[in-house]
């Protein structure tokens, strides 16, 4: 297979003998923007446990209809998706603004790769916009301010952090994330969040954990359903609450076609 991948504007060096977790998801998505190593690290872990890609397909539908639920019922009309990776089909933009036109959509991601496919691959309709910020998770302030320059903050924005936040470790700093970014942001906003979770599959799904963490890209950490569940705290959780996302309000085709995945998820609304 040929390796694909954009050079980064910025001329940032991409080290493409380290696995890298954008590029692996990628990878697991049916994508094509990953190198040797990104797909013998993925090809390790789906050997260990082949419902990953599972797991990576489960998410990006799960995206999908948060998205379609926000705007077409919400009425959500501004999305912050941070930690977004690398662009595949029905990206955020691509799904609200099929909706709506006028919305308007922030990436966030600190990767030079990401970014460099970003500005490359995804383009805003006339009457919305799109925006790309390069940032790390743990500085919401910078990611707020920035974010201002195409949101406006005093008006509902839907916060998606889909698939981030294992790779901060430590529960306060990743709690407090969450917190610093909704408490910016006014009532009637929305939290999307998903997390890896061992529920389902438990020590196999802890072995592909130990997997990925060898091999040399950033370290991930798996949390219960009830840890996951403290991230919406203070706000007002959805139905059916914090489950696993191929269970989140499925499409009436996919009832029953998909089972359960260690990928827990949920949405839930900033009350006045």
């Amino acid at each position: 297979m040929a390796d694909h991948a954009l050079t980064p504007e910025s001329g940032s060096p991409i080290d493409a003998t380290v696995p890298h977790s954008a590029r692996i998801w990628n990878y697991w998505l049916g994508g094509k923007d990953h190198y040797a190593a990104d797909r013998e690290m993925g090809d390790r872990i789906a050997g260990y446990f082949p419902e990953i890609r599972d797991n990576a397909r489960g998410n990006r539908r799960f995206l999908e209809r948060t998205v379609r639920y926000l705007v077409g019922e919400a009425g959500i009309r501004q999305f912050l998706d941070v930690g977004t990776g690398l662009p595949t089909a029905s990206n955020t933009h691509d799904v609200a603004q099929g909706i709506a036109p006028e919305c308007r959509i922030v990436y966030v991601d600190n990767d030079p790769l990401v970014l460099a496919h970003a500005r490359a691959l995804l383009s805003s309709t006339p009457e919305g916009a799109t925006a790309y910020l390069d940032a790390d998770v743990r500085d919401p302030e910078r990611i707020l301010a920035a974010a201002a320059e195409t949101l406006d903050l005093t008006r509902p924005v839907a916060l998606i952090l889909c698939g981030i936040l294992q790779f901060v470790r430590e529960d306060g700093p990743a709690y407090g994330i969450v917190s610093t970014l909704m408490d910016a942001l006014p009532p009637g906003s929305h939290l999307v969040f998903t997390h890896p979770t061992s529920e389902i599959r438990g020590e196999r799904m802890e072995a592909a954990v130990r997997q990925w963490n060898s091999g040399g890209g950033a370290l991930l950490v798996l949390r219960t359903p009830e840890q996951i569940a403290g991230f919406f705290a203070g706000l007002d959780l959805l139905p059916p609450g914090v489950v696993s996302t191929t269970q989140w309000r499925p499409d009436a085709a996919d009832v029953g076609a998909a089972g359960p995945v260690d990928d827990f998820g949920g949405v839930a609304r900033k009350p006045s």
